[in-house]
């Protein structure tokens, strides 16, 4: 299992913090969008790390197109060496719209035909074939030598996709290289929903399991003393309220027969009671979504829970030294 760590925040602060957890050990740097561009921090760790891989988990698709992403891809692509992996998601439908002002429809569709028309402008850059992708979404039919990068030997990255219904689910095993698991994701459902939807996904395109790579990053709620337990606990109690809150991912909860939950959180979040909502996750649903564990046993807590379900994931340790960091992820790969 490879374990990866969050690099967001001031970009001032970046280039020590990313050598920083490249020599603890961690195996890739992950950038989301959220109050900052997810690309922008990533720059700034391939110039300043050697080893570690450096994935956008998310960046967002459908605030942008297909040959932006392409481009921006291949310069990180080509600076960091070969070390980027591209992660998209699709946000969700009042975002896209009302953040962004764009267009939203059929998200599963338009995901899969943002998918391959990079890989048609790829194909166009790193082996000369002319580019003419037409689709019922984006369309790509024009392409020049001043235009066509020349400064990328690595060729085109890995491709990640965020899903979590079904559909989105199937996508990503069609056309993606692997899958964005969405925090708000449990064991249970990654082995009764996630699994069995990548694989039917992957039967149309003819891979195997061993094409595929699952990416989770972990809740973890621990701390040394009772204060830490209780910062750790509100806060990873509100995540899970806000993404309870959201109606496309009702179907986790629904597994566990918590749906009706989703409902009332809902209702909470359009009335910013945001304190509220976190007191509406008791222990029994806090310990389905996180780890919950003693600073020395969140590491073996994951591999238990994950083991063969994911490929790597994104985790930290909560008040760790270091020192103890670098001994937890040698556990966590032993």
């Amino acid at each position: 299992m490879k374990i990866d760590a969050g690099i967001n925040g001031n970009l001032a602060d970046i280039p020590t913090r990313a050598k920083e957890l490249e020599a603890q050990g961690y195996d890739g740097l992950i950038s989301a969008e959220l109050a900052n561009d997810p690309f922008f921090p990533l720059l700034l760790a391939a110039e300043h790390t050697e080893r570690v891989q450096l994935m956008t988990s998310i960046a967002v698709a459908f605030s942008r197109n297909p040959m932006v992403v392409a481009g921006l891809a291949n310069d990180l692509q080509g600076l960091s060496g070969g070390r980027f992996i591209l992660g998209l998601g699709s946000q969700i439908k009042p975002h896209i719209q009302k953040r962004f002002s764009m267009n939203w429809s059929k998200p599963a569709s338009r995901m899969r035909e943002f998918v391959l028309a990079m890989r048609a402008i790829w194909d166009c850059w790193y082996e000369g074939k002319k580019l003419d992708f037409e689709g019922e979404f984006y369309t790509h039919t024009l392409m020049t030598p001043m235009f066509t990068p020349s400064d990328n030997p690595h060729g085109a990255p890995p491709v990640v996709v965020a899903a979590v219904g079904p559909k989105m689910t199937e996508v990503a095993g069609e056309v993606a290289d692997g899958m964005l698991i969405h925090a708000f994701t449990t064991a249970r459902y990654l082995r009764e929903v996630t699994h069995p939807a990548v694989a039917r996904g992957m039967a149309v395109t003819n891979r195997s399991r061993d094409d595929f790579q699952f990416c989770y990053p972990a809740f973890v709620v621990s701390g040394k003393n009772e204060q830490q337990w209780e910062q750790t606990r509100t806060a990873v109690s509100r995540q899970v309220a806000f993404y309870g809150s959201t109606p496309a991912y009702r179907g986790v909860l629904d597994l566990h027969g918590w749906g009706d939950l989703q409902t009332e959180l809902n209702i909470l979040s359009k009335r910013g009671e945001w304190e509220e909502m976190g007191k509406r996750v008791d222990d029994d649903m806090l310990n389905e979504f996180a780890i919950v564990a003693e600073p020395e046993k969140v590491a073996g807590a994951l591999k238990t829970r994950f083991d063969g379900l994911i490929d790597r994931t994104v985790v930290t340790f909560p008040f760790a030294s270091p020192e103890e960091t670098q001994n937890y992820l040698e556990e966590m790969r032993a």
